[in-house]
């Protein structure tokens, strides 16, 4: 089982290096990185470059010669992977050094499963680790909890759990993902998600094997929050989703996520038949749950719901 390693580039000179040397030290090695510059302005390039002296059978090197962001950069760099398993990866993180050998002995031993996430330490820009709680840890509390947990309904309808730098996939799953939709808000990972939970080919790893970094420049955040009661309280009642048991303020969150899910499906790119059967099908799914969850906050909260826009 051979691994390659999607890494995205866009002046990132402050923190790469150290995000390759983890990819480089890792117990199970890599076979191929996979590197997609989208036009860094900074020292970027000319360290992916070193890398690449050092270690040419290893380093596959791209320079965009316009800038495609985020997304697009991602499917571009996928789109070159060669191996069994493709790891995504950011520029700004650190990986543990078991995190290539975890995954692959996961997907050796479950045949079905075609992706596959992780949790992560959260990790500052002076290298410290943060004693924070994040939305990785909903499915643990929700377990806890005697919570269903469904990842299909998270995923559609609420939010995104699977960062795409814990992510992995097989070679196959490029077929059933690319071209990636194009959407304000609507990252590569979610799709890869979506698509993953919606045939049930999806797993999220219950430990952490990166190190998450926070910085001033990361182009999507919001994964961490305080560890206190409140917080956990929180993701709890939020990703319950189908129980009862929040307050008026969360139950009006979920709202808010079911009325985005419903316009961000009647207004997403078909690609494919595949795509354009699933899409439909999670379009009126998202309006069945949005008017069946309005319904029940207008019967619970009759007075509250009264200033629902």
């Amino acid at each position: 089982m051979k691994t390659s390693v999607a890494l995205c580039t866009y002046n990132g000179e402050k923190f790469i290096r150290q995000q390759i040397d983890s990819i480089l030290d890792q117990t199970k090695k890599v076979d191929e990185i996979v590197v997609c510059d989208d036009g860094s302005t900074d020292s970027t390039v000319s360290i992916l470059d070193s890398y690449q002296e050092k270690h040419p059978e290893l380093f596959k090197i791209f320079i965009n010669d316009e800038n495609l962001r985020s997304v697009k950069n991602f499917e571009k760099a996928i789109s070159l992977c060669q191996n069994d398993i493709i790891f995504l990866c950011d520029q700004d993180d650190v990986w543990l050094s078991n995190k290539v050998d975890v995954y692959c002995n996961f997907f050796q031993e479950n045949l079905h499963i075609s992706v596959i996430c992780s949790g992560g330490f959260a990790l500052d820009e002076k290298n410290n680790l943060l004693d924070k709680l994040s939305i990785w840890d909903a499915p643990e509390l929700l377990k806890m909890n005697g919570r269903e947990l469904n990842f299909f309904e998270i995923t559609a309808f609420l939010r995104n759990l699977a960062t795409g730098a814990t992510m992995a996939f097989r070679k196959e799953f490029k077929a059933q993902i690319i071209p990636f939709p194009v959407l304000d808000n609507f990252h590569h990972d979610e799709w890869i998600a979506l698509v993953a939970t919606y045939q049930q080919k999806f797993y999220m790893l219950p430990g952490k094997y990166i190190q998450y970094r926070i910085h001033g420049n990361q182009q999507v955040g919001g994964i961490f929050m305080n560890r206190t009661n409140t917080s956990q309280k929180y993701l709890l009642d939020y990703f319950s989703f189908n129980s009862f048991n929040g307050n008026f303020r969360t139950y009006r969150k979920i709202l808010r996520s079911l009325k985005n899910a419903v316009h961000k499906f009647s207004v997403m790119q078909k690609n494919s038949d595949f795509q354009r059967e699933m899409i439909q099908h999670l379009q009126v799914l998202a309006s069945q749950k949005y008017e069946a969850k309005k319904n029940k906050v207008k019967k619970e909260f009759p007075i509250q719901s009264i200033f629902i826009k």
